[in-house]
């Protein structure tokens, strides 16, 4: 890949085999996170039925005697 001036940012275009192997298309998000000194990530940020459908596989999963207290969780 190679690094050009887009306005006043910097882009880099993508590899076919990159689009094809996450499946993505014009308009979607993507992150890229740097993973280790000179690798990064590159992934399709899920949309809102994959969130959706990732709550859908979390529900249920908390233990039994699980409290949530909201001044515990924000260190009131």
């Amino acid at each position: 890949m190679k690094v050009s001036k887009w306005g006043n940012s910097l882009a880099i275009r993508l590899p076919v085999s990159v689009v094809d192997a996450l499946g993505l298309k014009e308009g979607d998000d993507i992150e890229i996170v740097v993973a280790s000194d000179h690798v990064f990530k590159v992934a399709r940020k899920p949309d809102s039925t994959e969130w959706l459908n990732r709550l859908r596989r979390f529900r249920g999963r908390l233990p039994a005697d699980f409290h949530f207290d909201r001044d515990d969780a924000n260190d009131r």
